[in-house]
């Protein structure tokens, strides 16, 4: 039996308006990810793939249509209630890590629990747990640019698991990297789709996005392939 859906586009569109023109960054997307599921949203550069992230991780709304993450109709919700869920259920992975530079990992790890109302304890025992299980327990207590690019990155991938969301959104979590630590990065990630979590990796590169079960490739803000990547073609 299929897991039930996590993500649904209903004819999602996403326009901008500049002067008299309208660009359509999104156009009527229909697409749904199921519970579990690691799946790659490929395109290039004005693809539509970033308007996408961003409808998904409660970052902004459709213009149109319908976004319901895991039951919930979120399109039409306002900002303080988009940022809740946000926190709630989504753990961000972004090409440029966002880490405070003058916090500590362990700390920089604990902000979102702290926005959660986690009391101090257990957000420093899930804290320490989830940067151990990455290789990192021996430098909690160091500040991000004691780092190398690829640690920093683990950084993050820990920030974003230590809430324990439905949904993991990398956003180019390589992009910054160079290509032996950037396939440490995907091995991360397809570990993590191999415990259970479900991933959604934005990526412009086909060579990363076939690291996913499933591609959907976007073109002029329209899905042209939705499939195993296997026979995506890129």
């Amino acid at each position: 039996m299929d897991a039930k859906p996590l993500i649904e586009f209903r004819s999602v569109s996403k326009y901008y308006y500049m002067g008299d023109n309208v660009v359509r960054a999104a156009d009527r997307i229909t697409m749904t990810v199921r519970h579990g599921e690691f799946v790659a949203i490929v395109g290039q550069s004005g693809s539509g793939k970033s308007t996408c992230m961003n409808i998904i991780g409660c970052l902004d709304v459709p213009t149109s249509g319908e976004y319901i993450l895991d039951g919930r109709s979120v399109g039409e919700l306002g900002k303080n209630k988009l940022a809740e869920i946000r926190n709630e259920m989504v753990g961000f992975i972004f090409q440029q890590y966002n880490l405070l530079p003058k916090a500590n990992l362990r700390e920089n790890v604990e902000i979102p629990l702290m926005y959660s109302g986690v009391p101090k304890g257990e957000r420093r025992r899930r804290a320490v747990e989830v940067l151990t299980s990455l290789g990192l327990g021996d430098k909690l207590r160091n500040r991000p640019n004691q780092l190398s690019g690829g640690q920093q990155q683990r950084v993050s991938i820990a920030r974003a698991l230590v809430g324990n969301p439905a949904l993991i959104l990398a956003d180019e979590p390589t992009g910054a990297l160079d290509s032996k630590t950037g396939r440490e990065v995907l091995s991360i990630l397809r570990r993590l789709h191999s415990e259970g979590h479900t991933i959604v990796l934005i990526t412009h590169d086909g060579s990363i996005a076939r690291m996913a079960q499933r591609i959907v490739r976007l073109e002029d803000g329209r899905v042209v392939f939705d499939g195993p990547s296997e026979e995506a073609g890129i």
